[in-house]
């Protein structure tokens, strides 16, 4: 199932997206004693984080936050997604939540670092509360790429993390599984402008998921998609 969230700017989608997303943390809350979330890195979610980091309505010292995927790069890079966290959400109100991070140290992912990075994923109560995936205008989300040289792993795999090469990716990266983060109370994709629509579009018609990976996200039956744009 499809829900569409359309909004009229960058701000008024912030705000919504922060309240649909403060709403599940509380929800979490209520039920047990720790809620968790999973956030994507990009350009597009800065604006959320910020947003989202000043609520003051959530008890954030018993929030666990942790990424959908990550660049194989410390937190000192640009490129690193938890660098992206750090600076934008684990600030103000929301700065005393626990942040665990994908990458563990090496140039390169190896079985041993893709065991410590698992390992600490069992610090991350599971199912989620909230995951919040992003899109790129190649039809990847989290780390799902094309010609992604374990994209059948990590649709299909428990995980919860895989270690994934692609040609558009840039960098080795390691990524939450499809079934990981489709454990969640809410799942989400947070896209903005019309390039990003055309992609959407283009994702769901037709066509093989190995051209457009998200398309495993958009056609799975298990978890309502709730996405949220902006021109």
């Amino acid at each position: 199932m499809i829900n569409r969230h359309d909004q009229s700017d960058n701000t008024a989608l912030a705000n919504a997206l922060s309240d649909a997303v403060a709403a599940d943390i509380k929800a979490g809350l209520g039920s047990r004693d720790t809620a968790s979330i999973a956030v994507s890195g990009g350009s597009t979610p800065a604006l959320f984080f910020r947003q989202l980091a000043q609520r003051t309505d959530i008890d954030w010292s018993k929030v666990v936050i942790t990424l959908v995927d990550e660049r194989w790069v410390d937190d000192s890079s640009d490129r690193s997604n938890a660098r992206l966290v750090k600076t934008n959400l684990l600030q103000g109100p929301a700065a005393v939540a626990t942040f665990v991070p994908l990458y563990a140290g090496g140039e390169t992912p190896s079985s041993e670092t893709i065991a410590e990075t698992c390992a600490m994923q069992q610090q991350v109560p599971h199912p989620f509360d909230a995951v919040i995936l992003g899109m790129g205008g190649d039809g990847h989300t989290a780390s799902f790429f094309p010609e992604g040289d374990a994209l059948d792993q990590v649709l299909r795999e428990k995980g919860p993390a895989l270690a994934i090469q692609a040609p558009g990716a840039g960098e080795p990266r390691v990524t939450l599984t499809l079934p990981h983060l489709l454990a969640t109370r809410s799942l989400y994709l947070h896209i903005e402008g019309a390039a990003k629509a055309q992609t959407l579009d283009a994702a769901l018609s037709a066509g093989p998921v190995s051209e457009m990976p998200v398309r495993a996200v958009l056609r799975q039956t298990e978890k309502p998609v709730n996405i949220y744009w902006c021109p």
